[in-house]
């Protein structure tokens, strides 16, 4: 994972801004990533599923089970926007000397929102499947980013 500097850390976040408009454009991805190996129900095993009621949900064929983007992810009942929770994910993992206090500051959210929220990202860095996870969203967010370039 590459880290950025603070003085390359605005022009990155500014690029972010352009690729990821809103919640969907960041739900998008993560849908993308998490069923990259196929859907598989939660509750039954079946692969076989259908679009879902809210945006990139997949509503299991057999036992009706709706499983949103976020479901089993780490921003899975995120009190605050997708967009925020990736912006936290970037500045945590790309610049982590960067400070929960700065954090906060910039994205206008309470400090210890920005503190549980980047703790939480650093306990899944050392589960190794979520840290593979993280990388490979990580991965995804800044091929986005470099594309648009």
């Amino acid at each position: 994972m590459t880290t950025i500097n603070i003085e390359n850390l605005n022009n990155h976040l500014e690029k972010f801004h352009k690729v990821f408009l809103n919640d969907d454009d960041c739900l998008e991805v993560l849908a993308e990533l998490k069923w990259s190996d196929g859907f598989i129900c939660s509750k039954c095993g079946n692969t076989n599923y259908c679009s879902g009621k809210s945006a990139f949900s997949r509503r299991c064929t057999k036992c009706k089970k709706e499983e949103s983007a976020t479901a089993n992810t780490i921003f899975h009942r995120c009190k605050f926007s997708l967009k925020k929770a990736f912006e936290i994910l970037l500045l945590a993992c790309q610049a982590p000397v960067i400070s929960s206090y700065k954090i906060s500051e910039y994205l206008q959210l309470r400090h210890m929102t920005c503190y549980s929220f980047k703790k939480k990202i650093m306990d899944c860095r050392e589960n190794t499947n979520d840290n593979k996870f993280i990388a490979r969203l990580i991965s995804q967010i800044n091929t986005k980013i470099s594309n648009t370039e």
